[in-house]
């Protein structure tokens, strides 16, 4: 209930100014973070992998996050928090950027037949890999310019935040080998904001079938 009230108190421009830079502020802390742990060389003992699984859970969370912001929508009707869609949107890339490129460049160090070698014995990665490239024209198209030139080919295409997120989800449980919990527990948050959708979807399509069905009636009477 709380919740509810608080979405509903519509901010005004001030304010959504302000909630833009704590969120930003915020997105930045992990990156931080790492570099704070860099500097006082406590990043452990295999500091790569501590960098590389850091900025891929960051990317996912983030990636969650987002999706949130629709089923809020669905659920109490309000709308202003969807303004943050874009700038988290962007957080996320820049995250997953972060997490493929010290893959590419610490892990591996560009070495091509070694990569794909590496994408041949694990699954997981080739499964990582295929939800980054998705994103990519997600990126390049949120600007006002892009969602103008492409009309309603812009929503369709980023539907495809859905398919990423799910291959994102794959990707940390097939990477986890002994302890599944955490990642089972981001699959039953994705699975929960995807149900929420489907069910706002069946219910605006029963709902539109029920009103249409009372104007022919209507109509034969």
């Amino acid at each position: 209930m709380y919740l509810k009230q608080m979405f509903r108190r519509i901010p005004n421009k001030k304010q959504i100014g302000w909630i833009k830079i704590v969120l930003f502020v915020i997105c930045l802390a992990p990156i931080a973070r790492l570099i704070w742990l860099g500097v006082s060389d406590e990043l452990g003992a295999n500091p790569v992998e501590f960098i590389e699984r850091s900025t891929g859970f960051w990317a996912l969370l983030i990636l969650l996050l987002t999706l949130c912001l629709t089923p809020v929508r669905l659920v109490w009707g309000v709308a202003w928090q969807l303004q943050f869609r874009r700038m988290l949107g962007l957080m996320m890339f820049f995250y997953a950027s972060l997490h493929i490129a010290i893959y590419l460049w610490l892990d591996y160090g560009f070495d091509w037949p070694d990569i794909v070698r590496d994408i041949i014995k694990h699954p997981y990665v080739l499964v990582g890999a295929s939800a980054y490239l998705l994103t990519v024209p997600l990126a390049l198209t949120s600007n006002q310019y892009m969602m103008k030139k492409l009309r309603e080919h812009w929503k369709q295409l980023h539907y495809s935040i859905y398919l990423i997120a799910m291959l994102a989800v794959v990707h940390f449980l097939w990477l986890v080998k002994k302890d599944l919990r955490e990642p089972l527990f981001y699959a039953l948050i994705l699975a929960l904001l995807l149900g929420v959708r489907l069910f706002c979807k069946f219910h605006q399509i029963k709902t539109k079938s029920n009103k249409q069905r009372k104007a022919k009636l209507f109509i034969s009477v």
